[in-house]
């Protein structure tokens, strides 16, 4: 897969989590978020106003630390997939 079709594939996956409206595990929501910053190249600081929310997802970020971008967001997609693939 080719750049260009990676960042399409990676951005259609977050438009359809975008659109979802029901609610996701807080798991599952984690990963998403720990993956989309890596892979989006953002590092700012958790911004919830509960200290406990910033913790986990500042320990989620720490666990993706050693993947590449382009790594985060194959593993985004599949965890997209993943979980669409058993909703229907």
């Amino acid at each position: 897969m080719s750049k260009n079709e990676l960042d399409i594939e990676f951005e259609n996956a977050v438009k359809r989590v975008n659109d979802y409206t029901d609610p996701f595990p807080a798991d599952f929501l984690l990963r998403l978020y720990a993956y989309y910053k890596k892979a989006t190249n953002d590092y700012g600081r958790p911004s919830s106003r509960k200290q406990i929310i910033n913790a986990f997802k500042t320990n989620a970020l720490f666990q993706v630390k050693d993947i590449s971008e382009e790594e985060a967001k194959r593993e985004y997609i599949k965890l997209v997939k993943q979980y669409f693939l058993y909703r229907k």
